[in-house]
């Protein structure tokens, strides 16, 4: 039973299209309870459904068209592309669970193309790893990473299931600048599987360098689903 403070009222409706959504029983795009439905499955009044409803639209979460119905919209993860955040942070911020998979982890010798970007010389040894990260078990970046280990000596020994890349190198070698491109691209079949794409989807990639005393710490290729990730950012 709805408890009896009309606040309360509406704001309990809130919550159980959220839970609704959030538990995968509603899934974007699909029709959720009308205010009829709302209104007997819940007890509530008319308007009571009707501004949970509406305020639920104006935040982006439901997509309400005249004379058909009110949707679960879909949902973009949005970032800063001038910010460099721990993914884990990110995700559980928005109260989602993160999870990564290795993918590959090891020492490899850069060629002339890597490094370059790196800053050392052609045939020096990288330390590489490869991660997926997933929000609440959907793949959300793919991150492919080359790190100098005379800057993180050690690196390699860290598990990348239970700590992300960005804490070992924020305690390791403190950020400096960092260095940032971004474009959008059609990503070969090996990322496109990660990211559970299909052919033709876009994705997004953020190519980034990061310096520490002066020195180049590491490069990532980070690849984001494009119909799920987005920058926005104020200057």
């Amino acid at each position: 039973m709805i408890p009896a403070s009309p606040s309360a009222r509406y704001l309990q409706v809130k919550q159980f299209v959220l839970q609704q959504i959030s538990s995968g029983a509603l899934r974007p795009g699909q029709r959720v309870p009308s205010e009829n439905q709302l209104v007997r499955e819940l007890d509530v009044s008319r308007m009571t459904a009707n501004r949970a409803l509406r305020e639920l639209a104006a935040v982006g979460v439901l997509v309400r068209v005249a004379g058909v119905g009110t949707f679960v919209a879909e949902q973009r993860v949005h970032a800063h592309p001038l910010e460099v955040r721990n993914i884990s942070d990110e995700i559980r911020h928005r109260g989602h669970e993160h999870t990564s998979k290795v993918i590959a982890q090891g020492s490899v010798t850069a060629s002339r193309e890597l490094a370059e970007r790196c800053g050392v010389s052609p045939g020096a040894r990288l330390d590489h790893s490869l991660l997926v990260h997933f929000e609440d078990g959907v793949p959300l970046q793919v991150e492919d990473r080359y790190v100098n280990p005379t800057v993180v000596p050690g690196y390699l020994r860290n598990d990348f299931t239970r700590v992300t890349p960005h804490q070992v190198l924020m305690q390791s070698a403190p950020l400096q600048r960092a260095e940032h491109t971004v474009r959008a691209l059609l990503p070969e079949g090996r990322i496109r599987r990660m990211l559970r794409l299909d052919r033709g989807d876009a994705c997004l990639l953020i190519r980034r360098r990061t310096w520490s005393e002066e020195r180049i710490v590491t490069v990532a290729d980070l690849y984001h689903p494009g119909s799920r990730y987005e920058l926005a950012g104020s200057f």
